[in-house]
Formats: structure tokens, sequence, C-alpha cells
């Protein structure tokens, strides 16, 4: 008997969701940052062993939206939730309350799948207060998505709560996402390291030319930003802050492929993309149907 599913990850910004798909997965598929909001879509993937098939959603941070491109994380978010056969809800434990998940991504009901609660972020608590926190808490799981900790219980019930079913994927895949989509997130990853302030929010990375005949394998890729001061800063004086984002990002981008790689790297600027319909539909992103009258 084998269990194949859809497992969601989710939580407000910050909880760690991406650490814990990584972790999950065993590889760096989710850009990791400090900065809130770095997830924008849904990141898939695809975890087979023992018998199960965790088709695995990292979700952005559940949000009140100011601007189209949160309302497309939102939607993303949301979609997530209604898709899932099992729900892994994330709360970061050093924050305190934990308010339920149908409030937190204000929906009028819970949702229809199993919730498992997993507070996150054991390493930063204290002995004492992990003990306040089980005692509050006692059917959480406490977790650490950065060392491991208490993962493999939390794997495990969910993996208990799939559905039977032959697996959806073979079983040597790991993500639905095309290798451009990586690379293009690699690279906002490490402008998100590399940025300051504002400006890493208004990033978004497009995959231009990929040609894999060549060696190395060529990439032109675009930093999109909404401003010419961004820009500016983008590139930095004399071009020094791009190229230190280009050969960090051309770093990553081979290990994860595993071949040498030329990446060209431009800064461009599109106007308000964040609040543009047609922009962000350009990159990918979509955004929910406005409800009908």
């Amino acid at each position: 008997m084998t269990r194949a599913g859809i497992v969601t990850v989710a939580g407000r910004p910050n909880a760690g969701k991406s650490t814990l798909l990584n972790r999950i997965m065993g590889e760096r598929l989710a850009i990791v940052s400090a900065k809130p909001q770095s997830t924008r879509d849904r990141v898939v993937g695809i975890r087979s062993v023992d018998g199960s098939q965790m088709i695995v959603y990292d979700t952005p941070g559940l949000l009140n939206p100011r601007y189209a491109l949160q309302r497309a994380m939102r939607a993303a978010a949301l979609e997530a939730l209604a898709d899932a056969d099992v729900i892994v809800y994330l709360v970061d434990a050093t924050q305190g309350e934990v308010r339920e998940l149908a409030d937190v991504a204000g929906l009028e009901r819970s949702p229809q799948a199993p919730v498992l609660l997993a507070l996150n972020k054991l390493d930063e608590v204290a002995p004492a207060a992990r003990a306040q926190l089980r005692e509050r808490h006692p059917d959480a799981f406490l977790i650490s998505a950065a060392t491991g900790e208490g993962v493999d219980a939390l794997l495990a019930a969910a993996a208990q709560h799939l559905p039977e079913s032959p697996f959806l994927y073979p079983e040597d895949e790991i993500s639905t996402h095309s290798v451009r989509f990586f690379v293009a997130e690699m690279v906002r990853e490490t402008a998100l390291e590399q940025l300051e302030d504002e400006v890493p929010y208004s990033v978004a990375c497009e995959i231009e030319e990929f040609r894999e005949d060549r060696s190395p394998v060529y990439i032109r890729a675009v930093l999109h930003v909404e401003r010419e001061t961004q820009k500016r800063i983008l590139i930095g004086a004399k071009g020094q802050r791009i190229r230190e984002i280009g050969q960090a990002a051309r770093g990553k981008i081979e290990t994860f492929t595993g071949h040498p790689v030329y990446l060209d790297l431009w800064v461009k600027v599109l106007p308000n993309w964040r609040r543009n319909e047609r922009s962000l539909k350009r990159f990918g992103y979509r955004l929910p149907e406005a409800p009908s009258a």
C-alpha cells in the first residue's frame, strides 16, 4: 500500500516555511531570507520515501494584501490550502500567541484537510519555555526546521494522513518546476542577500535566454526594479554590486545544475510592476478573480 498527496505548509511571513521545505527535500529549492515575504508563489517539492509521496507546497506568508503582488501571493497561499490533503500550519514558537489557522488566513471556516500544528524555531527556545509550549499545545509538533529536530515525527504524521494512492510522479522527480524557475529564484535570492531597505521587494527576475546546448550553459537573466534610483543601487558604483550578485548567483546555479554557467545579468526598470496586473502576469503571477456582482 502506498500513499500520495499534497502537504501544504502554511503560516505567517517568516515562520520558516521555506527552511522547512528545504529540510524536507534535503536541498535548497526555496529562497531562504531573513526578509519577510521572500516567497512570492507556491514552490513545490516532491518527496518519495518509505511508500509515501508528498507533494510539498511552500506558500507565501499569510498577510493582508496592500497591492496587486500581495493579492497574488495571498491567492497562491489560499489555493494551496484548498488543494491540500494535509496542512502543516507552521508557527514561530518564539512569537508567543498561537492563533487559529482560519483566523490568520482570514477564512470563514477551518480548512477541510487535517491541520498539523508545528511550532518552529525550537532551537531558539529555552528549555523552560519548551516545557510551557508542550503544556499549552500538547498536540503540536515542536520542531526546528533549521536543525531538523522533530521534523521526522512531523513527516511521519503527515504521511499517515495522505490518501491511499499510487505515486503521482516518478520517484526520482523532486519538483514540478522547471530549471528556469529555480535559476530565477536563485538570482533573486542573491539580490535579497545583498540589498537593504525597500529595494529587494521591488526586484523581479526574468530568464530571457537559457541555452543548455552550450558549454558553459548560457543564461541571460534580467533583474527588474521599479525606479531608476533602485537600478543605480542594484548596479552599484562602476557596476560592482551587480557583478557581486552575478558571481554569487552563478555559484548557486552551477551547484544546482551540475554544469558550468555563463550568467549574463542585466538590470531594467519596469515602473510599478508590483501594482500592474499585466506585469504580474508576465512574471507568472496569478491574481484572484474579482467577485461577480
